[in-house]
């Protein structure tokens, strides 16, 4: 079997897992799929998809990491598979970006450490991703999870 045939085994998975998903929570919504070197990307696309992206988008996540080990049950592949609901996640790494922004200039400014709210592992990469080009600051994480925080931090020149 090839590669090519395991991704397309693998999206289709995905797309009955979300599908399954959103009938079961009772939710009008279209399922787009989308596949690539790189792995598999579907979306939730409706109106009123809060129950499917929960708070902070602890619900996408969930439901992005079983998409992920269903996609690729049993198959030697291992891609990536990102799950979306209306565009949730891009809305909220904008969100992130901006904390981060204002956490780096006071952090900077008053030469401290500053916290942020805890957030999801793929919240905190989002975070250290964007301020790991910056060097004025440096990012860690402190904490267990859930309640894990990134710190943002001034370095001394």
């Amino acid at each position: 079997m090839s590669v090519e045939n395991e991704l397309s085994e693998a999206a289709e998975r995905v797309r009955e897992m979300m599908a399954r998903i959103a009938d079961a929570a009772d939710v009008e919504a279209e399922i787009v799929v989308h596949e690539d070197g790189d792995g598999v990307s579907a979306e939730f696309d409706g109106d009123d998809l809060g129950v499917l992206i929960g708070h902070h988008g602890q619900t996408i996540d969930a439901i992005q990491h079983l998409a992920y080990r269903i996609a690729f049950q049993g198959s030697p592949a291992r891609k990536g598979v990102v799950v979306d609901a209306a565009g949730y996640r891009e809305r909220r790494a904008e969100a992130l970006r901006g904390e981060a922004d204002r956490a780096a200039d006071t952090a900077v400014r008053e030469g401290r450490p500053v916290e942020l709210e805890s957030m999801s592992a793929l919240e905190r990469k989002v975070v250290h991703e964007y301020l790991r080009d910056r060097h004025d600051v440096e990012t860690y994480s402190e904490g267990q999870e859930p309640a894990r925080r990134l710190v943002v931090a001034p370095l001394v020149p």
